[in-house]
């Protein structure tokens, strides 16, 4: 079984993470990255992302009628970000002193 969220890359982590909160399109994740890192991802970059996170069944398609595709996370979504912010947590909780200084 895959683990989405293995800390080698925290772009699954971070995509999850956003699915999370609303259900998103492609788009408007690139459209999210770029209001926190500056510049916007390429399609490239995003697309792979989500087709992995669906055929790992952490994320499926939402039937709106619409042409964009949204996704939105599933149970199992909810569980690996669950467990994948606890690693994080447990990773770099030591620095959370040095985080708040610099954000």
């Amino acid at each position: 079984m895959r683990n989405c969220c293995d800390m080698r890359g925290f772009l699954s982590f971070i995509v999850l993470k956003l699915i999370c909160k609303r259900n998103m399109s492609g788009e408007d994740i690139r459209q999210e990255l770029k209001k926190r890192k500056g510049s916007k991802p390429s399609p490239g970059t995003v697309y792979p992302v989500l087709k992995a996170l669906s055929e790992s069944g952490f994320i499926q398609e939402v039937k709106n009628g619409a042409k964009e595709k949204k996704y939105k996370i599933t149970k199992k979504g909810k569980n690996e970000l669950k467990a994948a912010t606890r690693k994080f947590c447990m990773i770099f909780y030591d620095m959370k002193d040095e985080f708040q200084k610099r954000c």
